[in-house]
């Protein structure tokens, strides 16, 4: 691989990652809301009372979260500030600090994320080779297309609320929300809180699975009929090679290469993962917490997810393309 096409493609990611970290920082701020008084009135207003000096408080806290300095400075505090892997407090959980929330969701996301993206790719990707495969039983098409066509269609969230409804409402078989029982303190040397814990991600993580087998299974069906007929195949075919040998030598292998590609591409969605799922189920990830902060107005807060999940997205998509020529030796960057 040339070094200039390697720093090349390095340049339009540090690129990239610096026109969404701009983006970030002055969406938000387009918005008329003070996100500071609006958290101050709202204490207020829970207290039973308006306090007369709110606007003295105010002042303070703008002071505090340098929100009082002109937009240009602003911004160059903001690089100086991510230069340090530093993205300040939470205004709407001050005082804690953005890395310290992110630290604590980031495990429970890429637990519930992380599993169930590998699980589905892994199944649907079975099922759709068996369905792609011309020699396989046809009963098998009949079985499984319907269902998957069924479960591509649905998203995430909707799946999960209907889950919910039949076995936590209904059924009463599983918990309704959260990561583990209320109330509970983390132990997380007790096998009893890991079980716990399992119970609760049950429901959101086959909410995410039965969603994601679907797209899995198609795409893998349609790159199945896509190897039919090519040339490897037909050379493979002619030298007898028993049907084993040519549906995972043959038509897997060269059929899997969109599906690595796509998984890559899902791995990096991991920290924004089903944000909706985590809603629904109130579990404690990176989609809840990026969701309340949307819905506080918090800057810092959102501003510290979307970036990690725009430089994961980055990193992972500048990975991939430096090692696909590993994964497909037909792809090359040299110059003929």
């Amino acid at each position: 691989m040339r070094a200039d096409y390697v720093l090349r493609r390095f340049g339009i990611f540090l690129l990239i990652v610096w026109l969404a970290a701009t983006l970030n920082f002055f969406l938000p701020r387009l918005s008329s809301q003070n996100p500071i008084r609006d958290k101050l009135v709202q204490q207020a207003v829970t207290g039973g009372y308006m306090q007369a000096g709110i606007q003295d408080m105010v002042k303070e806290y703008e002071e505090k979260f340098g929100l009082d300095k002109p937009l240009w400075q602003q911004y160059i505090t903001y690089w100086s500030d991510l230069a340090r892997l530093d993205f300040n407090y939470s205004i709407a959980n001050y005082p804690k600090k953005v890395t310290t929330m992110i630290e604590q969701a980031l495990p429970w996301t890429i637990g519930l994320l992380g599993v169930t993206t590998l699980l589905a790719f892994l199944i649907g990707t079975f099922l759709g080779a068996l369905m792609g495969w011309p020699k396989a039983p046809k009963f098998i098409n009949n079985i499984l297309l319907p269902p998957l066509l069924t479960f591509s269609a649905i998203p995430y969230y909707v799946l999960g609320l209907l889950l919910l409804y039949i076995f936590a409402f209904q059924a009463k078989w599983l918990p309704i929300f959260g990561g583990y029982t209320a109330g509970v303190i983390p132990n997380w040397s007790s096998l009893a809180f890991w079980w716990d814990i399992a119970q609760h991600a049950f429901l959101p993580a086959l909410s995410i699975i039965l969603a994601a087998i679907g797209f899995w299974g198609l795409g893998m069906r349609a790159m199945m009929v896509t190897t039919q007929g090519e040339d490897y195949m037909i050379f493979a075919e002619a030298k007898g090679l028993k049907g084993s040998t040519l549906f995972l030598r043959y038509a897997v292998r060269n059929a899997l290469l969109p599906q690595v590609t796509s998984l890559a591409l899902q791995l990096g969605h991991i920290l924004s993962g089903a944000v909706l799922v985590e809603v629904v189920f109130s579990f404690p990830g990176i989609g809840t917490t990026l969701f309340q902060a949307i819905r506080a107005n918090d800057y810092f807060v959102t501003q510290g997810i979307i970036l990690g999940v725009i430089a994961s997205l980055g990193i992972t998509t500048f990975i991939l393309d430096l090692i696909y020529p590993i994964l497909d030796p037909r792809i090359t960057y040299r110059r003929a």
